[in-house]
This record gives structure tokens, sequence and C-alpha cells, in this order.
């Protein structure tokens, strides 16, 4: 029983709302017949913002002022109405009275609606009870809206719906919009640091004839004219690189790339990247800017470099902490792949830690695997993973120490990666043999290896100086700095599979 009058009550409600909506569109064409369609609206005067004169009333006092934004409330009747006012700032209450306005004026705005945009002229007051107002002179209508606000009758809380209709998302729920203001700071904040140390902002292509850079599937299209694949970019990084080559002894830049792989809170098929390149510095340098950006952007947004994650207080303060991959398996499995020389002897340990081996890896990417499952989650506060296997590093130098590893690096917090360098490969013989080697992953069925560039080969004879380089995640940067679980919190418009 309970059930049906559930439902009774949906179709009610789905009701309601049908004609409410039939009612606003009765309320265009009567403007319309009346020649005050607000659609030809073109423009509206602005001088002010809620935000400045709610934080500011002193200066605003008693100001005449024009503001815009959207009704968000209304109270009152009779011949006093109030009116709640969203505009890209925040929210102000409008004052209205009938003796102030006419009553031909004042009906007008009584028949204004939730969701409407409006542009209101009057004077900056405060009420009797103390609440800064506007005293409104005069408005206009110059949007109307056809549809009832989510919040009305039960809110916007479904994440599915919030991203698909991100625009009312950010209307009803106003801390969405803090996010993304603070998202847009921290970009400008990374411009500031990577500008002040010398480095230029450059833009390489979003469409290659090879999808390189990182061990990723890519998305393909066709380029009709040339009649050839094309790749949507996974990485920045081999343009770059070219780039050094040329002559360029820093660059990065921030831009999109994309990867038709999985999606869960940390993953976008298309995310934000930044990537830099260095001329003449190795990894340890870059682990060292590493740090210093991120204590920088934590102090430029929060003011401190104590930063609350996910019922974590992550320290940013240098030095992270820096360990090497081989190390941290052993600590987290008790298995020291390190003393291995066999791939039989790692794939056995590997079946111990219930780790399904499949054809083709090496001790390396056993190695990864072991790190992927046991040690990740693990790592809280920021900690450079070092040393990768070459198995798992095509375009890292070797140690020199010790051939079987890279000079390579990942930093984790939180459980989650959130950069990737490595002093960058420079000689193109070892280059060469490390594409072959992809070359041959893929043969026997990875369709995530490294495709064979022939051109970056041609760069690398040219001459690479010696180079560090790192890609950092931008997304994953605002997620930390914003206390958001999800990466879709934090991408405006994220994928979504459509509905229909």
């Amino acid at each position: 029983m309970a059930q049906e009058e559930q439902e009774q009550n949906m179709i009610t409600e789905e009701q309601n709302l049908s004609e409410m909506i039939r009612v606003r569109y009765e309320k265009l064409d009567k403007l319309r017949s009346e020649g005050k369609d607000p659609y030809h609206i073109t423009h509206v005067d602005i001088d002010a913002y809620a935000a400045d004169i709610n934080a500011h009333f002193e200066d605003w006092e008693e100001k005449f002022v024009s503001l815009a934004g959207r009704i968000m409330a209304k109270r009152g009747q009779g011949k006093v109405a109030f009116y709640d006012m969203l505009d890209s700032t925040g929210r102000i209450q409008l004052f209205i009275r009938k003796d102030t306005l006419g009553e031909e004026a004042y009906e007008e705005i009584k028949s204004y609606d939730i969701g409407d945009i409006i542009g209101v002229k009057g004077e900056v007051f405060k009420t009797k009870m103390g609440q800064i107002s506007i005293r409104v002179q005069e408005t206009k209508l110059v949007s109307k809206s056809l549809k009832i606000l989510p919040e009305k009758f039960h809110g916007l809380k479904d994440p599915d719906l919030r991203y698909r209709q991100r625009y009312v998302d950010l209307i009803v729920n106003p801390e969405v919009k803090d996010v993304f203001l603070t998202r847009s700071k921290l970009i400008q904040s990374i411009r500031a640091f990577m500008d002040r140390r010398g480095f230029v902002e450059v833009e390489t292509p979003v469409l290659a004839t090879l999808a390189g850079g990182a061990n990723a599937r890519p998305f393909v299209t066709h380029h009709n004219t040339l009649d050839i694949a094309m790749y949507m970019r996974i990485a920045l990084e081999l343009p770059l690189k070219r780039l050094i080559v040329g002559g360029f002894d820093k660059v990065y830049e921030i831009g999109r790339v994309f990867r038709n792989e999985g999606m869960d809170a940390t993953h976008n098929p298309e995310f934000t990247m930044l990537e830099s390149y260095e001329a003449y510095v190795d990894y340890q340098a870059v682990m060292q800017m590493i740090e210093e950006l991120f204590a920088h952007v934590s102090k430029e947004l929060l003011g401190t470099q104590s930063v609350v994650y996910q019922d974590n207080t992550i320290e940013l303060q240098a030095p992270f902490a820096r360990t090497r991959m081989v190390d941290l398996v052993k600590q987290y499995t008790g298995v020291n792949f390190d003393e291995m020389t066999e791939t039989a002897h790692a794939v056995q340990a590997a079946k111990q830690l219930n780790i399904e081996v499949k054809e083709g890896w090496g001790i390396g990417k056993i190695i990864e695997e072991a790190f992927d499952v046991y040690v990740e989650a693990n790592l809280i506060q920021p900690t450079f993973v070092t040393h990768h296997p070459v198995e798992i590093s095509p375009l890292a130098k070797k140690d020199a120490q010790d051939q079987r590893y890279t000079e390579r690096f990942e930093l984790f917090i939180g459980g989650k990666e959130y950069a990737n360098g490595f002093s960058e490969l420079n000689d193109p013989v070892d280059q060469r043999e490390r594409f072959l080697a992809q070359m041959a992953k893929k043969e026997q069925g990875d369709d995530e290896t490294h495709p064979f560039d022939k051109d970056f080969i041609n760069a690398l004879e040219i001459g690479l100086p010696p180079t560090g380089g790192v890609g950092i995640g931008i997304d994953r940067m605002v997620m930390l700095f914003t206390n958001q679980h999800s990466i879709r919190d934090v991408i405006l418009f994220p994928t979504m599979k459509p509905t229909d």
C-alpha cells in the first residue's frame, strides 16, 4: 500500500510540475503580446555585485546601484515583497514596495517566477532586521525561466543528474561553484609559479598520427582529406621534448589529454595535465620543484601547507618522503623482488601474493602490479616512489647504478598518484630498443604499449640535452585542495553515458 501511495504522489507531483510549466509559457505569451519579450533584451547595466555589497556594506550604503541576477526566493504579500536574487558572486535581498514602484510595475514584478533573470536598480540599505538589501526602484525581466528549479521540490541531490545538468547544479548548490572558482585559482597559481621559474608556456597538437608519451589506449578518429587515422593525444610529452631539442630550455603546457580507458572516482576519459620539461636537470631537481609547487599552491589557496583531505591531514612541507618502488613492495609484502634475476622466480612470488601474471610480463611489470595491489593505497602522506623498472618506463633514463631501474618517480598523496616524472631518456639507441620492446608486447596482445615513434628517434639523434620532465594531474590537485572524492566533482562537464 505504501508503494502505491508513493507512486501516486509522484504522479501528482509530475502533474503539478507540468501545470506550473504551462503557466510559465502562458506568462511568456502574454509578455510577447504586450511587446515585452524578455528575450529581446540585449544589454543590462551592471555596476555592483552581491558579494561586494554584502562584504563592504559601509562603502555601499545609500548608493544607487545596478545589478542583475536570478530570482531564487520570493516572500511577502500585499504592499511589500522580499526577493532573493543570485548573481555570479552570491545572493542579495531585494526590498520591493508598491508605493515606490507604482501599482502596474509592482504587479508585474510580483508575476515574476523563481528562476527568472532580472535587472534591478535601487539604493543599498539595511532593513529594520539588519538585512543588507536593495531598495528597488526599477526592474526589468531579461530572461524568462520556463522550467522549475529542482530545489522547489526535492533539491538536486542525485549525482548523475547533477553532472548531466551542471548548469542547474551551479544554481541550486552554491558550494559547487566555489569548487570551480578554486580550480581556476589553482591553475592561475600554477602558471604564476612556472612563469616565475622562467618556463615558457606552449601549445602542442591535440590530434596526432601517433599516440605517444604514455602507455594508454587512445581515442581514434579519421582525417578525411589525408585519409589517415589520427589519435587524440594521451600525453603532452613527446612534442614538448622536441621543443627542448629545438633549443627551448624550459617549457610547459596545461592541456586536455584523452585516454580510452575505464572511469572511476579518479579517472575520466578527458582530463587536464600539466607537463613541464627543463634542460640540464635530472629527476631529483624535478622532485624538488614539485615540492615547491605544491607548497606554493597550498599557501595561495588555503594559506597553509596542511590540507584536510578525506579524513586525513596531508602535510605538504618539504621534503616529501622518497622510497624506491621495489623497497616499498618488500615493506608491504615481505617479498624482495630486488634479489630476483629470473622471471620464473618473480612469477612464483606473484602467485603467492595472489597476483595473476599475464603472458609477456617480466619482473618489472610484476613489481608494478604488486605495488598497485599492496602499496599504493597506504601512501597517505606525500611520497615520491622512485626507481621504476625499465620494463614499465619506456621513456625514462636508466639508473646508472642499477640498469634494471630508471631515474623515474611518481608522487602519491592520499593513496593516489598525482605526478609522474623522470630524467628523460636521451640516448637514441636505447630509445629505439625500448620502442622495439614495446612493439613486441603489442604483438603479444598488449594494446596499451607505446608506439614506435620514428620522428622522435630522429629528434633524439639530433640531440636532446639532459632533461628532467614531469606530468601532473590537475584534476586530482583540485580534488586535493577542495576535498572532493570524485573527479566528476572537479570537472564541469564530466563524461556521461547518454540517457537514450
